[in-house]
């Protein structure tokens, strides 16, 4: 069984959003809850099964320090760390 974290980036491999990028925010046992921030919010998470995800060995710190701390997280932050994180990636690749 693959180990997820809080604040851990994550791709979905089955359903409708396959191909979606998502952050983890919170983890059960056999289950993930993942969030986007845009069509999968903070105050609803999708549940997927972990055999249903692709995880990275990207961790959005900032985030997991809030949800682990109790905080409030807001849709925004987790589009704009998931923003920036795609930019980051698409700047790698023109350099290669």
């Amino acid at each position: 069984m693959q180990n997820c974290t809080i604040g851990q980036v994550v791709y979905s491999k089955a359903g409708r959003d396959r191909g979606k990028m998502f952050v983890v925010v919170e983890v059960e046992d056999e289950y993930v809850y993942v969030a986007d921030g845009k069509l999968r919010k903070i105050e609803n998470p999708k549940k997927k099964k972990r055999k249903h995800i692709q995880i990275t060995h990207t961790i959005l710190d900032n985030l997991q320090e809030k949800i682990n701390k109790g905080m409030k997280v807001s849709n925004s932050d987790i589009r704009k760390n998931l923003e920036d994180l795609i930019e980051l990636v698409e700047e790698c690749q023109e350099l290669n």
